[in-house]
């Protein structure tokens, strides 16, 4: 495989000013993955402070109803709210052992600059958040969360204000203070080391979930399915059973209003508007007009409202190795409430996507043993979900 493809997906597509960032960058990254101190200190974190390793929990009301043996990996209950804390802590620590005082982040459900925000306060950096005026608006909750921990929330004005204009701010701001700032980018997305980096760092996700099932009587779960907007969740649960033919992984896109309408997140499902192309520093699948401008996307949760995909899950789909399909907005919120009221389990309404999934393929996942990665909770879409379902909350 060339050096930072996947495939004939990735590369560094960056203005010059980056690269000696970059190559920085990925100097530290090989150095501190080799580093028995530096993963040390990472697994500490993740023990202590993170409250890894996550559990797997079965779900037997949902399990009855589906016909399937259902189980969520619950990076829910991370500290912080999401898988998110992972790949922050992570990079946090690796921005520290360059020497930089400050870290800039995207975000557009927020968990991510939430993640970023406490990983920043732990460790003594200052932190800037991008944030597009449409997700600040669904996303109050979070938007709060950051500012309590001493980061400072820039609202994106431009484009369609959400995660891609985010994305935008980011690498403008980057640009102009590679000397003391490193970008920590929350998916696996972008310009190498970006996608092999934060896989890396989530894919103790995966670790765990292979080794929690293998000590089970049941063995390995014959289906691992996962939302996908960028990817991060997803690659990292994905990683600990792509050596498994026999497992099956599913990626689900955020499908919006439907593909028919336009009002979508989902890449590979649009065969008319998803097409391989470059964005944010990386060649991958990419919603575009026939002209190559990028499309208008849309998603009920602002985590999965982005216009490409992560390089990885490109050649994953093109190899057969995982599959990729996608929910809509209102089977998300159907999802939401179903495990919500089944389970007891309030799921972010990205991770609702990857539920509704199941829910609609139940029948040929009959007998399954079915893995779903729940990436995160509910709580920051609470208000979201009321006024998207109609509902008053005093």
């Amino acid at each position: 495989m060339k050096k930072g493809y996947f495939s004939d997906f990735g590369g560094v597509f960056v203005p010059e000013t980056l690269m000696p960032a970059l190559v920085e960058l990925e100097a530290a990254f090989e150095s501190a993955r080799k580093d028995d101190a530096f993963l040390a200190g990472l697994e500490s974190e993740f023990k202590s402070f993170v409250g890894r390793p996550t559990p797997i929990t079965f779900a037997p009301r949902l399990s009855e109803e589906l016909g399937c043996e259902l189980y969520f990996k619950r990076e829910d209950l991370c500290h912080s709210g999401a898988h998110k804390i992972n790949n922050a802590l992570g990079q946090a620590l690796l921005a520290k052992k360059m020497g930089k005082k400050r870290v800039i982040a995207e975000t557009g459900a927020g968990q991510h600059g939430v993640a970023v925000a406490t990983a920043a306060a732990r460790l003594g950096l200052e932190a800037e958040i991008f944030m597009g005026e449409v997700d600040m608006e669904r996303q109050k909750p979070n938007v709060f969360r950051m500012k309590l921990h001493g980061a400072k929330v820039t609202p994106v004005s431009s484009g369609s204000k959400t995660l891609k204009d985010a994305v935008n701010e980011c690498l403008r701001e980057w640009t102009s203070s590679v000397r003391t700032t490193h970008y920590l980018l929350g998916s696996a997305l972008g310009p190498h080391p970006y996608p092999e980096m934060v896989a890396f760092f989530q894919s103790v996700i995966g670790r765990e979930a292979r080794k929690q099932f293998a000590e089970s009587p049941g063995g390995l779960p014959d289906v691992v399915v996962a939302c996908v907007g960028g990817g991060s969740n997803s690659i990292g649960i994905f990683k600990g059973f792509l050596d498994e033919a026999s497992v099956r992984l599913v990626g689900v896109e955020a499908g919006g209003r439907g593909i028919e309408s336009g009002l979508h997140a989902a890449r590979f499902s649009d065969a008319k508007k998803g097409r391989v192309g470059v964005l944010h520093g990386t060649k991958s699948f990419v919603l575009q007009d026939t002209d190559g401008q990028i499309a208008e996307t849309h998603s009920v949760s602002a985590g999965l409202d982005y216009p490409a995909v992560g390089p990885e899950h490109a050649a994953l789909r093109e190899s057969g190795r995982a599959r990729y399909d996608y929910a809509t907005d209102t089977e998300a919120l159907a999802a939401f409430k179903l495990l919500s009221e089944k389970e007891g389990i309030l799921p972010a309404l990205e991770s609702s996507h990857a539920l509704a999934w199941v829910v609609k393929h139940a029948s040929e996942l009959a007998d399954k043993r079915v893995l779903v990665n729940l990436s995160g909770r509910g709580d920051k879409d609470v208000f979201h979900v009321a006024n998207e379902l109609g509902e008053r909350i005093d």
